[in-house]
């Protein structure tokens, strides 16, 4: 079984990722700056305390790991750069350790002009994020430079609003205007980033996730 190194556990959707993937036999070592607010107790659970901005940090987590999943972002009070600085610091770890696959998460903001046609809402959206959130989405945007110039294989995992409502277990993958709706739970999004854990045949490529 595959060894996780988890960046962003203690979100809403890192912890709905943590306890899919330990209940699926994975091992998951976790970067987190607050151990407390991991309330799962697992012996295949292993706690790092730290920073995605502290390169120590990062590499100790992504040290022994096969894959990494990173599903961290801006809170409040974030730097302008979070996502695209602690990207930089995984991929220099990984690339240090051989470790070859990175699973991200972003919304549908970030664009991907080869495979979305995003319609009118889709459009007003993205000129709303520029205007309230201009740092998360120009951070986003980074992000997937940073990726895409790795030389990794990598994933990108889209989504629209997200809910915190219990699982449905069927969901749609297409991408932006193109066989999507406007919102997934977290608990939906969390399967399918487990599922790209074992298939790649998402590498390279930016789906989005929805209803």
């Amino acid at each position: 079984m595959k060894s996780i190194a988890l960046f962003g556990a203690s979100g809403r959707t890192g912890q709905q990722f943590l306890e899919l993937a330990l209940a699926n036999g994975y091992n998951v070592k976790a970067l987190v700056r607050n151990p407390d607010k991991i309330f799962h107790k697992n012996p295949n659970l292993y706690i790092v305390k730290g920073d995605v901005l502290n390169e120590l940090d990062v590499e100790k987590t992504v040290k022994d790991t096969d894959v990494v999943v990173s599903l961290f972002g801006h809170v409040k009070g974030s730097p302008a750069w979070l996502q695209t600085d602690g990207t930089k610091h995984i991929v220099s770890a990984m690339k240090k350790h051989q470790v070859r696959r990175i699973i991200s998460l972003s919304g549908g903001g970030l664009p991907y002009p080869e495979k979305d046609q995003p319609k009118f809402a889709d459009h007003l959206i993205r000129t709303i994020m520029k205007i309230v959130v201009p740092k998360v989405l120009n951070d986003a945007i980074e992000h997937h430079k940073v990726l895409k110039n790795s030389g990794l294989a990598w994933s990108i995992v889209r989504g629209p609003r997200l809910t915190d409502e219990a699982a449905k277990g069927t969901y749609r993958v297409g991408w932006v205007g193109v066989n999507a709706s406007t919102q997934i739970g977290r608990a939906d999004l969390a399967d399918f980033i487990l599922r790209v854990v074992e298939d790649e045949s998402h590498d390279f490529q930016m789906p989005f996730v929805s209803y």
